[in-house]
């Protein structure tokens, strides 16, 4: 057995320099492909309030990273931003749960 281990920070710091300097992460990093009209941009929404990330979430960031890659490569100037929460009903259970155990309800704030 080999005692080789994985060292991400190790790895990835290495790439993460290589992308900074090919300018990977800015909108215009491959302007020589992109084609007059060809914009692609995806929506990249928070965690909820219950701040506990799962798989969805791991899936989901990496398959908007995947496609905004993709059409940056097919000649598409790409935008991927941060979103707003789309999770009201999370916000909504935490808060109520919170105002309960300071003694008091959502309805009791309306008078």
């Amino acid at each position: 057995m080999s005692d080789n281990k994985y060292n991400p920070q190790e790895i990835e710091n290495k790439y993460y320099k290589i992308w900074e300097e090919r300018k990977y992460f800015e909108i215009d990093a491959n302007k020589e492909l992109q084609e007059e009209g060809k914009n692609f941009s995806i929506m990249m929404p928070p965690p909820n309030v219950t701040g506990r990330l799962h798989i969805g979430h791991a899936l989901t960031f990496t398959l908007q990273d995947i496609i905004t890659r993709y059409k940056r490569m097919d000649g598409y100037k790409t935008l991927w931003q941060p979103g707003t929460d789309h999770a009201g009903i999370a916000t909504q259970n935490v808060v109520e749960k919170q105002l309960l155990a300071e003694g008091t309800t959502k309805e009791a704030l309306r008078s």
